[in-house]
């Protein structure tokens, strides 16, 4: 009998150091799940804090480390970007770690207000402020600046924006300016329709900013949607970028950082090829050679992580309600969920995640579709990074088979409406928080319930 576990064992270097398996169970980051179904049950998404912490440790220690082996002499410093997952906890956890924060609509401008009411960050903590901005995003920025947040950078996304910030801010601010970069060749358009057009950068600082002693351009930012990747395109992207960065610095002497926007990737299956180390430093490298032969001294780096902050942290946890064959070869396991609702990506953007078992492991595997609870016929997961199709152990009749996709942790509330009214009104999963006390030992904590119908009901204007 060919068992889970020696599918695992032979397709993967198993076990790792977030996932291994002790008489049959999956841990997760030493996370017996199976204790965690049985107190709380499922569907639930779990939040494992510590990872938050850990993965920005990693980071510091990559550009640090780095810094040190190529001899580059600028400061690094880590941002969290808070679309990637707006929750308190989140934010939280990640300022444990002398970090700073990046945004990109107006509403965020408030959650750092109340960031700063609580003692979680200061008026030194940089604030990037990305984004194309409507009035109520500039007039919060220029409140926050007036009001002493020294740090807080509005970075220009078009010719006009800092009309607004002539007329509103009355204290000396700093600006950057974001760069519209080229999207990779497959995409639709050519150039992202974000940010100021290289040719425009140099005029929009000495007509607007050079000659006004109220603002100091001191950041160029670019973004790539792609990520850091080993590429023939991220590296055009990035040398483009700093052969521009050095040509505003000849005249303009206060500019001395650069924001490297698009993070270091996750993993999306259970290992992962990605060599961080590897990337750090040739990031590294290529900036300081360029301004060596430039003759302009290296930059201070920002990067503004969000899904390496925080994806790693998820998983989503369902029970398998019934197996059905459908016709003579497909087979499909049911999940007391969605793929739409729960996570959305995995319908509309074809991601995929680390799936594992979490119990069964002595169990025989075979191949399966996993259907969700809608109606649509798009909500199904049938394939994994490393493979087109999905095994699970054999569907036992005597007791209930979990399964989780893990690396969750990142944009799947805000793409599913956290809160809001869900495809054929399938409620949204309770929300576990799994920390460690001072001791090391394992805690958890209810975030949120499973939604109830009384609040859709008020969400659509029923009385209830």
């Amino acid at each position: 009998m060919d068992k889970y576990t020696d599918l695992i064992h032979q397709t993967f270097d198993f076990p790792t150091d977030e996932f291994k398996v002790v008489n049959n169970e999956l841990f997760f980051n030493g996370i017996p799940l199976m204790e965690i179904i049985k107190e709380y049950g499922t569907p639930l998404k779990l939040t494992y804090l510590p990872k938050i912490s850990s993965q920005i440790q990693k980071a510091k220690q990559l550009f640090n480390e780095g810094m040190k082996k190529v001899d580059y002499n600028g400061t690094y410093t880590y941002c969290y970007c808070t679309k990637s997952s707006h929750f308190s906890f989140v934010l939280e956890e990640a300022l444990k770690n002398d970090i700073h924060l990046e945004t990109s609509s107006g509403y965020d401008i408030q959650i750092i207000k109340a960031l700063y009411k609580k003692g979680k960050i200061s008026k030194d903590t940089y604030i990037v402020c990305n984004g194309y901005k409507r009035e109520r995003y500039r007039e919060w920025i220029s409140e926050l600046i007036n009001d002493g947040f020294k740090n807080c950078t509005p970075i220009l996304d078009h010719l006009g924006e800092i009309d607004y910030y002539k007329e509103h801010i009355k204290v000396k601010a700093k600006v950057g300016i974001r760069l519209a970069s080229d999207e990779e060749p497959k995409f639709e358009f050519y150039t992202s329709r974000l940010g100021v057009r290289y040719n425009d950068v140099i005029d929009l600082y000495e007509k607007q900013i050079k000659d006004d002693p109220k603002f100091e351009l001191k950041m160029l930012h670019y973004f790539i949607n792609t990520g850091i990747k080993d590429t023939s395109y991220y590296w055009s992207e990035l040398s483009r970028f700093v052969h521009k960065y050095c040509e505003v610095k000849k005249v303009c002497p206060e500019l001395d950082t650069i924001d490297i926007g698009g993070g270091f990737p996750i993993k999306t299956s259970i290992q992962t090829e990605y060599d961080y180390q590897y990337m750090t430093e040739e990031i590294l490298r290529t900036i300081k050679r360029i301004c060596t032969e430039e003759g302009v001294p290296e930059p201070n780096i920002f990067t503004e992580f969000g899904i390496f902050t925080v994806g790693e942290s998820g998983a989503t946890i369902y029970s398998i309600l019934d197996e059905k064959l459908q016709n003579d070869k497909e087979l499909w396991y049911m999940i007391d969920g969605s793929f739409i609702t729960n996570l959305p990506d995995a319908w509309a953007l074809n991601q995929r995640w680390p799936l594992l078992a979490v119990n069964h492991w002595d169990k025989e595997y075979r191949k399966t579709q996993l259907g969700g609870m809608t109606c649509d016929s798009q909500d199904y997961y049938n394939s994994e990074m490393h493979s087109f199709q999905v095994f699970l152990p054999k569907y036992p009749k005597d007791e209930p088979l979990y399964i989780g996709f893990f690396h969750t942790g990142a944009y799947q509330e805000s793409l599913s409406g956290y809160g809001g009214i869900k495809h054929c009104l399938i409620p949204a999963p309770q929300h576990i928080l799994v920390d460690k006390d001072e001791d090391g030992n394992i805690i958890s904590r209810q975030f949120a319930p499973e939604q109830t119908s009384e609040s859709m009901l008020r969400i659509l204007g029923y009385e209830v």
